[in-house]
């Protein structure tokens, strides 16, 4: 018998897959005795470079899927059709690894398995990342045996699925010596302007500055602060954020979901910039979350003013930092596959 994990395209989806798979396979679990983990996802997007060499999963199957949401005319015929025949293909993985329980996580790649598990009979359970649902999960919600969120008084679990690092990274942060800027990745226009149109006064104030620039702008913005005489830590994609993070005072930063709770269980004071393309405005929905409990603040791209982000180094950062401390709940990972396990 298995649990099946379904779901991703992008990295906000696959780190909670990630995730609760590592809490699914330490000593002492259910699942090390009596079950396999399976991973069904797509052959677009990211799911191959997460999990084609993950050995904790018994095996994985990559279906030629693709988003249905955004085609229009032949090519969302192309995609249903795409979707169709990879839902008859998930059925018969379902029954013939004796799947117990469905994981999904959302993003096209995991529909024609949640679907498939609705109709198979097994019961599906479902982890949103996002304030604003989105498109599959919210179609999905009524038919799911268990919906996750951490932004819903009713999710059966509150905690977001987040590394323990984080958490263990995590201290009061009273006066700003070390900032963070942080654009993903891929890099965030805006938020490379404003860390440079900072930087001066910045380096005035003797405040270090660390920047995700983004793979694609490193060399303009480390041309950029040298041409400003200014010794800046610029990078693009790095394993050593849980480390940035601890050692930075406060954060500027885009609100995806998992950046967003990463830098909440590090205690991190967060000027969060939303992206404002995201589906459903989703970035400053998950950062409306926070700054409605007080314990962060957002800024919409057009908003941006230097001076009001300046002022905000005079606020109470230990407020924001002690209320993120006591209010973020660590162990999601631990407490998902806990539920999982229950189905075996």
């Amino acid at each position: 018998m298995s649990i099946v994990m379904t779901g991703g395209g992008t990295g906000g989806h696959l780190a909670i897959i990630r995730a609760v798979k590592e809490a699914l396979v330490t000593e002492g679990s259910e699942l090390k005795s009596n079950a396999n983990l399976v991973y069904i996802g797509s052959e677009k997007g990211q799911d191959r470079q997460w999990f084609e060499h993950d050995d904790d999963f018994e095996v994985k199957y990559f279906l030629q899927t693709k988003g249905v949401v955004n085609q229009k005319g032949l090519g969302k015929i192309q995609s249903l059709w795409m979707m169709f025949k990879a839902y008859l293909q998930a059925r018969k993985l379902l029954k013939e690894h004796d799947a117990k329980v469905v994981f999904s996580v959302g993003g096209f790649s995991s529909a024609a398995t949640a679907f498939a598990a609705k109709t198979s009979g097994v019961p599906l359970v479902i982890h949103e990342q996002n304030a604003a649902l989105g498109s599959l999960n919210k179609l999905l919600k009524p038919y799911a045996d268990v919906f996750i969120s951490s932004y819903l008084e009713e999710s059966p679990v509150k905690a977001y699925p987040v590394k323990e690092v984080f958490f263990d990274n995590a201290r009061i942060r009273e006066n700003v010596e070390t900032i963070i800027f942080l654009g993903g990745s891929q890099g965030a226009r805006a938020i490379n302007e404003l860390a440079l149109s900072l930087a001066p006064e910045l380096n005035a104030r003797g405040i270090r500055i660390i920047h995700q620039a983004g793979a694609n702008n490193i060399d303009a913005v480390q041309q950029a602060y040298r041409e400003l005489g200014i010794d800046a830590e610029v990078f693009g994609f790095t394993t050593k954020l849980a480390d940035y993070m601890h050692e930075a005072d406060f954060a500027i930063a885009r609100a995806g979901a998992s950046t967003l709770w990463e830098l909440a269980a590090t205690a991190l004071p967060t000027l969060f910039i939303p992206y404002p393309y995201a589906a459903s405005d989703h970035q400053y929905y998950n950062a409306k979350f926070l700054v409605e409990k007080e314990l962060a603040w957002v800024m919409r791209e057009n908003e941006i003013e230097k001076d009001k982000v300046l002022a905000l180094f005079d606020e109470d950062l230990s407020h924001k930092s002690r209320g993120l401390m006591e209010s973020i709940e660590r162990d999601g990972s631990r407490q998902i596959a806990t539920l999982l396990e229950r189905y075996l």
